[in-house]
């Protein structure tokens, strides 16, 4: 493993530290009794306080420093004093244990006593400061001058993602959102808890990906020998569930597809699926207005959202739209009584990308993404989807070409599903059998067919409600994030490319291919500015590892990296 100098300075201290009889990481309780916020919120003039956490920030003047130290909550200014911490002769705590053998992320335990400095700011006198972890990798701490100017910010979103660990600790506003998140969850299971709902858990691993049209992981069962998927949705077990007589049961669900990644899809999500007896997708949209309206309450304090440049208002009720009306609307192009051939023409020359797997319900899925869905800025119910949309969903009451269903619409994306679910079982079945159909044509998203829950259906199922709401999707509206990765802690990330060990004349070469591959032999190494002894073992490394090559061509040589 390849050290930078700071890290090797750092191990360096760590060394230092044991021979000073210092454990650099001890096991035993630490007895913190104060947060930051809680200082702040009771301040009391000499009050006595233990508090712990990584220091941040110092200002050295000699016999006396300033520091800042960061907490779960917050910040506090520490004051540590010569002699104050070392009464007696001795002052190594203070001269060599905290000058020079203590950095910048750091976590201390300090106790002390609370006082204002003299230009009015609450700070902790320390009166002594216990090691309690040391940090073997500089923060990216960022740097702001006079005028407030920030430099050096830990801004790179990749490396933010993939060190979520350090973006949490130097770039506080990101753990608020994560604070959101919590308060999200908690407020939609108060809401549902205190109508007698009751939460439940299903299986992630499934023997058949039901619930939903989509492409799952699969992965094998060593012992019974059978393939099994990464669940796409818990929609077949719930229902299961309201077939065994529960009147309403809900689920926080981490799903999985192997589909595509961009900013607003994550191959793992968080979905909330709810569904309650004897209701239908009337009585859901109402309940889903109503339950969005207090979940932005209790996250935000209030029922609008900044996302992007819209305000966007979740207090009820929602406008709703038939999806029939919003193509006609934004296209011109009525689908009602339209046949597959005639659709799959009218998207062509929306110039939308259809290809012939597509059946009738694919393709005005495609119709209605691509042209009406960007269009829907404020919370908009969509409802009245055709059956070929919903193989899942009851038929509509007044019309059999339609399913009773909604789609809630937020600035142009789907953030919650709902049905009146389909509690027929011969229908189900034809359905399940519609969608085997298009899945040997070629549709890899369509559904399997699930005997156990057909059987499970022929047991009787009341009627019933669903409601599916995408729990990532929504904490982005509400913290005002226009990507995926903002809002989870961990999102997925491509191989992480770890950096060439080889030497920095080596990397000096390398860079300068980067910049322009396959250059003149003598050009690079004058632009190189290397010794030729240094550029010859730079060149044979090179080789070596089978970074770079060198092609000859009659007099000419160049060097190109592979």
């Amino acid at each position: 493993m390849q050290l930078s100098e700071q890290e090797i300075i750092r191990r360096e201290k760590l060394t230092k530290l044991r021979e000073l009889g210092i454990n650099p990481y001890p096991a035993n309780l630490y007895p913190v009794n104060h947060t930051s916020k809680q200082i702040k919120d009771d301040f009391s003039e000499g009050k006595k306080v233990i508090i712990a956490g990584r220091l941040m920030s110092v200002r050295d003047q000699g016999k006396a420093s300033f520091a800042e130290l960061q907490d779960s909550e917050g910040r506090i200014q520490l004051y540590f004093n010569r002699d104050v911490i070392c009464e007696g002769e001795d002052k190594t705590l203070y001269n060599t244990v905290f000058k020079k053998l203590t950095d910048l992320g750091d976590f201390i335990g300090i106790e002390g006593e609370l006082f204002t400095t003299k230009v009015g700011a609450q700070a902790v006198r320390v009166t002594n400061f216990t090691f309690l972890s040391k940090t073997l990798r500089p923060l990216p701490l960022p740097k702001t001058d006079d005028q407030g100017h920030v430099f050096d910010a830990f801004t790179d979103a990749e490396l933010r993602y993939r060190m979520r660990y350090v973006d949490l600790v130097v770039n506080p506003q990101v753990k608020d959102v994560f604070v959101k998140r919590a308060k999200l969850f908690n407020a939609m299971r108060t809401f549902f808890n205190e109508k007698g709902y009751m939460e439940v858990e299903t299986p992630i691993l499934q023997s058949i990906p039901g619930g939903a049209a989509a492409r799952p992981f699969v992965t094998h069962h060593n012992s019974l020998n059978i393939p099994l998927y990464m669940r796409i949705a818990n929609e077949l077990y719930l229902k299961r569930l309201i077939v065994g007589g529960f009147d309403g049961v809900y689920e926080f669900s981490k799903n999985f597809r192997n589909e595509g990644m961009d900013r607003t899809h994550n191959p793992e999500f968080t979905a909330m699926e709810i569904y309650v007896a004897y209701k239908d997708y009337n009585w859901m949209m109402e309940f889903t207005e109503n339950l969005l309206e207090y979940c932005a309450l209790q996250v935000n304090g209030t029922t609008q959202a900044t996302f992007g440049e819209h305000t966007v208002d979740f207090k009820a009720p929602y406008t709703r739209v038939t999806m029939t009306d919003a193509i006609k609307q934004f296209t011109g192009f009525d689908i009602t009584g339209k046949s597959e051939d005639e659709i799959r023409a009218a998207a062509k020359s929306m110039g939308i990308d259809v290809d012939d797997t597509m059946g009738k319900g694919k393709l005005i899925d495609e119709i209605f993404g691509e042209k009406c869905e960007g269009n829907f800025i404020q919370p908009t119910f969509i409802t009245d989807y055709p059956k070929e949309m919903s193989p899942l969903c009851k038929e509509h009451r007044d019309n059999p070409d339609l399913t009773e269903r909604f789609e809630l619409m937020v600035c142009g994306k789907e953030i919650a599903n709902a049905y009146s679910e389909l509690n027929d079982p011969i229908d189900q079945r034809e359905r399940f059998e519609d969608q085997l159909k298009l899945s040997e044509k070629g549709d890899d998203e369509a559904m399997f067919i699930d005997q156990d829950f057909l059987r499970a259906l022929e047991y009787g199922m009341p009627p019933t409600s669903g409601l599916g709401i995408g729990m990532d999707r929504l904490i982005m509206f509400l913290t005002n994030n226009q990507s995926i990765q903002e809002v989870l802690f961990f999102p997925q990330m491509k191989p992480e490319v770890k950096p060439l060990a080889i030497s920095d004349e080596a990397k000096v070469i390398v860079d300068l291919l980067k910049a322009e591959n396959n250059q003149a032999l003598v050009q690079l190494k004058e632009k190189a500015g290397l010794s030729g002894k240094k550029w010859d073992a730079a060149m044979k490394e090179l080789a070596k590892q089978n970074l770079t090559k060198v092609v000859v061509k009659g007099d000419a040589k160049t060097v190109v990296l592979n």
